[in-house]
C-alpha cells in the first residue's frame, strides 16, 4: 500500500511554524565564509578586496593607545587679563630710585612675558599624569581655546629670571638687581594662567573617546592574501578588517524584497526537506499530531541553536552546543529507522549557516547516528557518563582528524575543552526529556523500559495473583517483540502492552484456565462448572474494563491502556457463545458474549491482538509440523479479518504477511520436537 500525502491543514501547521521561525531568524545578508588563523597557510584562492575598507586596529593596539592616553592628560589653562594688568600697574607706579631709566624696558618685558603666559612652578603636583605630559597645553583666552607648546609659556620662576635677563641686556650698566630688589616687583609677580582641573578632565575624556579605531585603508582591487601564503599577524589584521566590513555591508545595496525572497526560498527548501524526511521515515506520523509536533519542535530547537550561533557566537562556541542531544531527544520516543533521516535533515542548517559548517555537519551527523545506536545500552544511571565519554571520543577524534587534514581550523586545546564540556551537557540536558514527555503527552522509551521491569509493583502483583497469566504475558512479550521488529513497529511500546494487556484478570484470576489450581492433589472444581454460558462470558469479558480501571488507577500511560482495551477488540467469546446457541439460545442475542473493547488501530495493537489469540490457542495444537503452524496462523488471522477486527487497522498487507511469517517461525521454535534420549538397558 503506497503512502499518500496527508489531507487537511492540520498536519501542515507544524511545518508552517518551522518555516516562519527560520525566516525570522535567518541572516538577511551575505557573510564572510573563509576560515583562517595566524601562522597557518591560506587554504583558498587569492583573495582580492571587492571594495575599499579601513584597517581596524587590534584590541591590543587600542588598549595600548587608551593606556597611553590615560597616562597623558593635556593641562587646560585659562588666561587672566586682570593678573597681568595688576603686575603692569605695579611696575608703572613703583619707585625704582636711581634705576628709573629702566622703566620703559621693564614694562615692555612684562607685557611680552604676560602675553605669552605664566604658569605656577608646581601646577603638575596636582595630577601625576600632568607631569608626564610636558609637550603641549590648552590655553583659553576669552572664548577661544588653542593648543600651545609648553615651551612657549613661562613657569613663574622662569618669568622672573627672564625679566631680569631682559633688563640686563637692555641696560648692561644699570643697577638692575638692586632696583628690582628695592621695589619688590619680583615678589608681586604672579601666574596669569590658572589651571582648570574640570576642563582638563573633560577634554581628556573626549580625547580618549576620539581615539581612531582604524589605521589606514585598503583600496578596492587590492590583493589581501595569496593562495598558500602564511597568514601573518599583519595579514590576519587585514583579513579581520575585511571580514568586519564584508559582514556589515555586503547585501546592503541589494533591494530588501530580494533579500527577503531569497530568505523565504531557502527556509522553504529546509522545511520541505524536513517534511519529506518525516514522510518517508514514517508517514503515519502525520496522523499522530502530538508526535509530529514534537519532531518539528526538536528540529526547530536545532535550527534555533544554529542560527543563534551564527548571529552571536564565535566559531569555536559551536563545540559547546551538544548537537548529538537532538538525536537523543528523538531516540527517546521513536525507533531508529525513523530517527536517522529526520536527525540528518534537522542538522542541515549547520551546514548552511555556520563557518566550517559542512565539515562540522559531517562530524555531528556521524556522532549523532552512533549515539542513537549506543544510547539504549547506556541510558541509565552512571552509564550515561559512559555515553558522554563516547560522544567526546567521537566528536573529539573526528575533530583531530579533520583538523590535521586542514578541513577544520581553531585553537586545539580550547576546542577540545569545549567538545568535552558539550559532551557532558548531552547528559545534563537529556533530563529535559521528562519535561517534553509531559508537555507533549508522549511516552518515552525510558518510561516503557521501566514499565516492563518485572520487579515493579503492578507486575509483581500479577505474578502473585495470576501466575499463569503472568507467564502468558512474558511469552506474549517475546512473540510480539519479534513481530514488531520485523515491520519496524515500536518494540518498546508493544513489550509494555504485552505485559499489561491482561492485568484485569487479577480481579478474578480463577475465572481463567491458565490460573486454575490443584486442590489437595486432585484437580479442583473448575470455575465455570455450574455457570450458565452467559454468566461465564460476562465474567471472562469483565477483565477488559477491570484492566482499564486498574491501569488508570496505577497511572499507566494511555497508549499502554489502549492494549488492554483492544487486545480482544469487540470479538465474541466464541466457546461460550457456541455453547449458548447449541443449548437453544437466540444467535442474535450476542451482546453479553462480546468483549467490552475496541478494535485495534495501530500496528502495535494489531500485532498484540494476533499474538494473544495465537499464543493461547497454539497450546491446543497436536501437530507441530511447519505446515500445521502455517495453516494455524493463516486460519487465526483470516478469522480476525472475517470478524471485522482488522477493519480499522493501520497496517499494510505486506506488513501483515511479514507478521504472519514471523509468528509461524516463532511457533516452530517454541514447539520444536526434542530428541528422545535412549535409556541404559540396566536402568529400571
Amino acid at each position: 500500500m503506497r503512502s499518500r500525502l496527508p489531507s487537511g491543514l492540520r498536519p501542515y501547521l507544524p511545518f508552517l511554524v518551522y518555516l516562519l521561525a527560520l525566516v525570522l531568524l535567518m541572516p538577511k545578508a551575505k557573510k564572510f565564509e573563509y576560515e583562517y588563523r595566524s601562522g597557518a597557510p591560506w587554504r583558498y584562492g587569492s583573495l582580492v578586496s571587492e571594495f575599499d575598507f579601513p584597517i581596524y586596529k587590534t584590541d591590543e593596539q587600542m588598549m595600548k593607545e587608551l593606556s597611553d592616553a590615560e597616562l597623558s592628560a593635556i593641562p587646560y589653562f585659562k588666561y587672566s587679563e586682570p593678573v597681568a594688568a595688576r603686575s603692569l600697574q605695579v611696575a608703572e607706579s613703583v619707585s625704582l630710585g636711581a634705576g628709573d631709566t629702566i622703566r620703559p624696558a621693564l614694562l615692555n618685558s612684562l607685557r611680552r612675558i604676560y602675553r605669552q603666559g605664566i604658569i605656577p612652578d608646581d601646577f603638575s603636583k596636582e595630577d601625576r599624569r600632568l607631569a608626564l605630559s610636558d609637550n603641549v597645553i590648552y590655553i583659553q583666552r576669552g572664548k577661544r581655546v588653542a593648543k600651545f607648546p609648553i615651551s612657549d609659556v613661562y613657569r613663574l620662576s622662569q618669568a622672573k629670571a627672564q625679566l631680569v635677563n631682559d633688563l640686563r641686556r637692555a641696560y648692561p650698566k644699570a643697577p638692575v638687581d638692586s632696583a628690582l630688589a628695592a621695589c619688590g616687583l619680583l615678589d608681586v609677580m604672579e601666574p596669569n594662567l590658572s589651571f582648570d582641573r574640570q576642563m582638563t578632565e573633560l577634554v581628556h575624556s573626549d580625547e580618549q573617546h576620539d581615539i581612531a579605531p582604524t589605521q589606514g585603508y585598503v583600496p578596492a582591487g587590492s590583493l589581501i592574501v595569496s593562495e598558500g601564503e602564511i597568514v601573518t599577524a599583519e595579514v590576519s589584521q587585514m583579513l579581520d578588517s575585511y571580514k568586519r566590513e564584508y559582514d556589515a555591508n555586503m547585501g546592503s545595496d541589494v533591494p530588501s524584497f530580494l533579500i527577503w525572497l531569497s530568505t523565504v526560498i531557502l527556509a522553504l527548501i529546509l522545511t520541505c526537506l524536513l517534511f519529506w524526511a518525516i514522510f518517508y521515515a514514517d508517514s503515519g506520523l502525520f496522523a499522530r499530531k502530538k508526535e509530529l509536533w514534537y519532531i518539528v519542535f526538536v528540529a526547530l530547537l536545532c535550527a534555533v541553536a544554529v542560527l543563534l550561533l551564527d548571529r552571536f557566537g564565535s566559531n569555536d562556541v559551536v563545540y559547546l552546543v551538544p548537537f548529538t542531544l537532538f538525536a537523543l531527544y528523538l531516540q527517546a520516543f521513536f525507533p531508529n529507522r525513523t530517527i536517522a533521516p529526520i536527525y540528518l535533515v534537522s542538522l542541515l542548517p549547520m551546514a548552511v549557516f555556520l563557518p566550517q559548517g559542512v565539515t562540522n555537519y559531517l562530524l555531528y551527523a556521524l556522532a549523532g547516528l552512533v549515539a542513537i545506536k549506543l544510547f539504549p545500552r547506556f541510558n541509565r544511571g552512571w552509564k550515561q557518563f559512559l555515553m558522554a565519554l563516547a560522544v567526546f571520543v567521537l566528536v573529539g577524534g573526528g575533530y583531530l582528524v579533520l583538523r590535521s587534514s586542514g578541513l577544520l581550523t581553531g585553537l586545539l586545546v580550547k576546542d577540545m575543552v569545549y567538545i568535552f564540556i558539550g559532551s557532558l551537557l548531552t547528559v545534563a540536558f537529556y533530563q529535559l526529556i521528562f519535561v517534553f514527555e509531559k508537555l507533549f503527552g508522549l511516552l518515552s522509551i525510558t518510561r516503557l523500559e521501566e514499565l516492563t521491569d518485572t520487579n515493579n509493583k503492578l507486575l509483581r502483583s500479577l505474578e502473585l495473583k495470576a501466575p499463569g497469566t503472568f507467564q502468558h504475558s512474558l511469552q506474549m512479550m517475546s512473540m510480539a517483540d519479534a513481530a514488531a521488529r520485523a515491520i519496524g513497529a515500536n518494540v518498546y511500546l508493544i513489550r509494555a502492552g504485552a505485559m499489561y494487556h491482561d492485568i484485569g484478570k487479577m480481579a478474578n484470576p480463577q475465572c481463567f484456565i491458565e490460573n486454575e489450581s490443584l486442590v489437595s492433589g486432585e484437580e479442583g472444581a473448575r470455575y465455570h462448572a455450574g455457570l450458565s454460558p452467559r454468566q461465564s462470558a460476562r465474567d471472562i469479558t469483565r477483565h477488559v474494563p477491570d484492566g482499564v480501571e486498574m491501569g488508570r488507577k496505577e497511572h499507566l500511560p494511555e497508549p499502554v491502556i489502549r492494549f488492554i482495551l483492544t487486545h480482544h477488540g469487540d470479538n465474541l467469546v466464541r466457546s461460550f457463545y457456541n455453547k449458548y446457541v447449541n443449548e437453544g439460545g437466540d444467535p442474535a442475542e450476542d451482546k453479553d458474549f462480546r468483549y467490552l473493547g475496541e478494535k485495534p488501530v495501530s500496528k502495535e495493537e494489531v500485532i498484540l491482538m494476533l499474538c494473544d489469540s495465537i499464543e493461547a490457542a497454539s497450546r491446543t495444537l497436536k501437530d507441530h509440523s511447519p505446515q500445521s503452524f502455517s495453516d494455524f496462523v493463516e486460519g487465526m488471522v483470516s478469522a480476525k479479518e472475517a470478524e471485522g477486527q482488522l477493519s480499522q487497522a493501520d497496517i499494510t498487507i505486506r506488513e501483515l504477511n511479514t507478521v504472519k511469517d514471523v509468528l509461524k517461525s516463532y511457533l516452530g521454535q517454541v514447539y520444536h520436537e526434542r530428541v528422545a534420549y535412549p535409556k541404559r538397558n540396566d536402568e529400571s
